[in-house]
């Protein structure tokens, strides 16, 4: 973070939105890292690692995945899917509850266990975040809460796109 002098002009919008988009981009680096570090100690393969992260997306925002709709995140077969979630499954991370608006699909939910080893795992970083925040006002916090959602907006239009336009880029191959 570049430290501003009284007597400088503030920064223009622009570099504002520079600025946000390096750290949207040190974050997501960070939180690499960190999910390396819960991958190794939890005996995680990358891609399951990534499988619970996508899961915890949807359970926190309320909308737990189908089977198909973590396929499609983690770019991986039907095969491939179905062995990485009965394994899961198997080994206590997460289960399967039917869905309630369609009978024919199934949701997937973190198990008490599973949930338990991420909390456990997660509840220092939970703590050094409250601590780094402390001193920013509700005001803040929600103009924040406002430029993430923004951003993740962005880059939903965006991963769209390119899954929209991929079909055409394979045809002129």
């Amino acid at each position: 973070m570049t430290k501003r002098r009284a007597h400088d002009p503030p920064p223009s919008r622009g570099e504002l939105e520079k600025r946000l988009s390096a750290d949207m981009r040190a974050i997501t680096a960070q939180s690499d890292r960190l999910g390396r570090h819960f991958a190794r100690q939890n005996d995680l393969g990358t891609t399951d690692f990534h499988a619970l992260l996508h899961i915890m997306v949807g359970e926190t925002a309320g909308a737990p995945l189908t089977l198909a709709q973590l396929r499609q995140r983690l770019g991986v077969s039907s095969a491939a899917i179905t062995y990485l979630v009965d394994r899961m499954i198997d080994e206590g991370h997460i289960r399967r509850e039917p869905d309630p608006d369609d009978r024919r699909k199934w949701l997937l939910r973190y198990e008490d266990r599973g949930m338990a080893t991420a909390q456990a795992f997660f509840a220092p970083l939970g703590a050094h975040l409250r601590a780094a925040m402390a001193d920013l006002s509700d005001r803040d916090l929600a103009a924040a809460h406002r430029v993430f959602t923004a951003m993740i907006a962005a880059m939903s239009t965006f991963e769209g796109e390119l899954v929209n336009d991929s079909p055409q880029r394979a045809a002129r191959r």
